[in-house]
């Protein structure tokens, strides 16, 4: 029996990244998804016809921007006078 060639699967990793939680990559990785299943063009360059794999690569590459809401933004510190 042929052995077959083992599968690249790096598209389909999660970045393991302590800054980064798995949850909020899924939840961006989707949306992103979203957009491009609604017409949105790629933002790199790409072999797969598929918004997940696409978007879960700009997502691991930091090419998607997000917010992240219920956190208060850090205030400014005051002028030194």
């Amino acid at each position: 029996m042929a052995q077959k060639a083992p599968r690249n699967n790096a598209h389909c990793t999660i970045p393991d990244d302590p800054e980064q939680s798995t949850y909020r990559f899924i939840i961006v990785s989707a949306k992103r998804a979203r957009q491009l299943q609604g017409g949105a063009r790629p933002a790199l360059p790409t072999s797969s016809k598929k918004p997940t794999v696409v978007a879960m690569e700009e997502t691991r590459r930091g090419l998607v921007k997000y917010n992240l809401s219920g956190q208060a933004p850090e205030p400014e510190p005051e002028p030194i006078l």
